[in-house]
């Protein structure tokens, strides 16, 4: 990193320490008289910076100064996102970042990430070399197409990859100058946007078919030739665009998408964790999914492979497996299918979702829909009437679009639901029990993966590195907070949880043989040791 003086330093946001820089530094580095004469810490730093944010009267204000600061200082922002995960995570991630992205043209301020549209066509590569860093070890792109349960904002999305780097910082220990949020700005098929006359991407209707697809191929070599130690996670695009682009890669390059994969992983983990709370064996589980986009898919297909390494068939499995659209139960004398949906489709009367429910009498209810209250009361109230403890986890976010709040879920069972959702809630009151919900968060998912295959160099990712991360993840789970009705553990041990599903992910690659180079016998340290700290 080149050694920045005076103003330029204090303008770079990863070498500023503003007003910590010792009397001897600011003699060193030509700062005299450009900070106040107090020399203040780190801690001191983040007093004033936690009373400014908490001065601010909305989640979107809140979101633009923890922005804003970022651009400023990484460090002191990283260090207080981390000292107080629980309060800034929900601002500067899900719910908060959905409206940030919706406002992403109105409130920008200064530029992140990296920009790629349709006439760098056959440049890619050359214009990578305009990124100032070199050692990038996580790309998160997105097309902005299907972001959160908002659907198309174009360029807006940007939000989204900024906001998951931010992640990998805080939650995985990865060094903020190794990733890289990217847009592929390939246009907007929202009319809304394409008339803004604040919008700040491409005002043309969304590239299709080859011109898309050759678009992201060269985007994808172009990563592995400037940055061959990067892994790519695909992030917010269409369901269908998101597996074609997953089957396309999977096999030739370090990627993963993360609504598909990470997604599955947490819910996965979710349900292990409920089996210690219902004394169900994860054998005999019916699960129900309502919705068949991207997410609801790839929560099916990991959970085939979990049941098939618990003991049972490929059929079987299957069986267990069930999913609900606008249409009703999903079954076989239908004529039309999503492709990966068809296994899943069972031989069984077409009804609506509720007589699906009260017919197959799942153990456990997913909604993966982004509809708002698609869980209703009647819904809750039967799967209560099946399950002395039903399991439901309300996926889709920001808040405004999950399928039921706690409080509902909480209530309508009369306390007895096991709860999470996409989205945080708050904790909630029913009588003299304190209900404390988890939030099914990929955050605690992704970022173990990418810590994992950084530390060990994995050629490729695959389905057995979320198997095992979503265990890992379920172990990690305390009694006390199971006691509370939480099926995830406390944000402020994340970091611990991502160290735990790295080490994992290590052996895995290594039982796979999918690692050239032997890794230390110690993995646990090795680990430890390449997690990033942010200190003055």
């Amino acid at each position: 990193m080149k050694l920045l003086r005076g103003k330029s330093l204090l303008d770079d946001p990863a070498q500023n320490k503003s007003t910590a820089f010792s009397r001897e530094e600011r003699n060193q580095f030509g700062l005299r008289g450009l900070l106040p004469y107090k020399v203040t810490d780190i801690k001191t730093q983040q007093e004033r910076a936690l009373g400014n944010l908490r001065r601010k009267s909305s989640d979107i204000e809140k979101y633009i100064f923890l922005n804003s600061l970022l651009e400023r200082n990484q460090r002191l922002f990283y260090r207080t996102m981390i000292d107080h995960l629980d309060e800034i995570m929900p601002l500067v991630y899900t719910p908060t970042v959905g409206e940030a992205c919706k406002q992403f043209a109105h409130i920008y301020r200064k530029p992140q990430g990296f920009y790629i549209n349709p006439e760098d066509r056959g440049e890619i590569a050359s214009i990578l070399d305009n990124w100032y860093e070199t050692d990038v070890r996580i790309v998160v792109v997105t097309d902005g197409e299907r972001i959160l349960g908002l659907g198309d904002l174009g360029a807006n999305g940007m939000g989204i990859s900024i906001g998951k780097t931010a992640l990998y910082v805080a939650c995985g220990g990865i060094h903020s100058t190794q990733c890289l949020p990217v847009m592929l700005d390939v246009g907007t098929n929202n009319q809304t946007l394409r008339e803004d006359l604040l919008y700040l991407g491409c005002p043309y209707p969304r590239l299709t078919e080859h011109a898309y697809l050759s678009l992201i191929d060269e985007f994808v070599q172009a990563i592995q030739t400037k940055f061959p130690n990067a892994l790519i996670q695909f992030e917010d695009f269409q369901s269908q665009n998101a597996f074609d682009l997953l089957d396309r890669y999977r096999k030739q390059v370090r990627c993963f998408n993360d609504d598909i994969q990470g997604t599955a992983a947490v819910t996965l983990a979710g349900i292990y964790t409920s089996c210690r709370i219902t004394r169900k064996a994860f054998t005999d589980l019916k699960i129900m999914l309502l919705g068949t986009g991207s997410a609801a898919t790839g929560i099916a297909e990991l959970m085939m492979p979990a049941f098939c390494a618990a003991g049972l068939s490929e059929d079987v499995a299957r069986s267990r497996i069930s999913f609900v659209d606008r249409q009703g139960l999903v079954v076989s004398s239908r004529e039309h299918f999503k492709p990966r949906i068809r296994p899943f489709a069972h031989d069984h009367a077409s009804v609506n979702f509720l007589e699906a429910i009260e017919s197959i009498q799942p153990d456990v209810l997913i909604g993966a829909t982004g509809v708002a209250g698609a869980f209703s009361e009647t819904a809750i109230r039967k799967m209560a009437q099946f399950n002395e403890r039903p399991v439901i986890i309300a996926l889709s976010n920001p808040t405004s679009h999950t399928e039921c709040t706690a409080e509902e879920a909480y209530r309508w069972t009369d306390g007895r639901a096991i709860f999470a959702s996409g989205s945080p809630f708050p904790s909630f009151r029913l009588g003299e029990k304190l209900f404390k919900p988890a939030q099914g968060n990929n955050a605690y998912i992704f970022p173990g993966v990418g810590l994992g295959v950084i530390a060990s160099r994995a050629r490729l990712i695959t389905d057995s590195m979320f198997l095992i991360a979503a265990r890992v993840l379920a172990n990690m789970v305390l009694p006390e907070e199971i006691e509370v009705g939480a099926i995830y553990p406390s944000l402020s041990r994340i970091r611990s949880v991502s160290h735990a599903i790295a080490v994992a992910i290590c052996q895995v690659a290594q039982q796979e043989g999918l690692v050239d180079d032997a890794l230390p016998q110690d993995l646990t340290t090795y680990v430890r040791t390449l997690m990033y700290e942010p200190n003055y």
